[in-house]
């Protein structure tokens, strides 16, 4: 398989995770909060070095730029889903309280503090109203976004076959 092969694969699975959290918000009726749309971010930006990673095609030194940019937005992603999965572990007691929501904090606050908010979680972000094999939707996240991180590291960062010139 090709880089660029593998690139758009990559990228395809991020549309179709993204295209998942759409259904669940438009279809399933399950509101996201801060840190699930976080993490749709987070899933976006690796769809967005995947895609140029699989346009450009690039040798040497870029292909390992493009591991890089996969490798730290899955990262993020992965820290993001696990402070919300650590939020839904908290006991009924320790949760906090329910916050603004999201679009109100960016009207009113800059945006270093909303990421600190965000990241600090709110009582909405601890409420799991979907499961899939007793993981929630933050847990299936962390694994989808260490898979691409994976999946990213090996497209880019493997040896190319040579090329056959005849």
């Amino acid at each position: 398989m090709t880089s660029r092969a593998a690139n758009s694969l990559g990228c395809l699975a991020c549309v179709g995770l993204l295209g998942f959290a759409f259904y669940a918000q438009f279809v399933l009726h399950l509101e996201p909060c801060p840190l699930c749309i976080f993490q749709r971010v987070g899933i976006f930006a690796i769809a967005i070095a995947f895609a140029l990673a699989a346009a450009l095609d690039p040798v040497s030194w870029g292909r390992k730029l493009y591991a890089a940019a996969i490798a730290l937005a899955a990262l993020a992603t992965m820290g993001i889903a696990a402070r919300h999965m650590y939020i839904q572990s908290l006991p009924p007691d320790q949760v906090p309280a329910c916050g603004a929501s999201l679009d109100w904090m960016l009207k009113v606050s800059p945006l270093p503090e909303v990421i600190v908010k965000v990241l600090t979680g709110s009582g909405e972000c601890a409420k799991i109203s979907w499961r899939l094999f007793g993981l929630s939707m933050p847990g299936w996240v962390l694994i989808a976004a260490l898979c691409l991180a994976v999946w990213g590291l090996w497209a880019n960062l493997r040896r190319r076959p040579p090329v056959l010139r005849f």
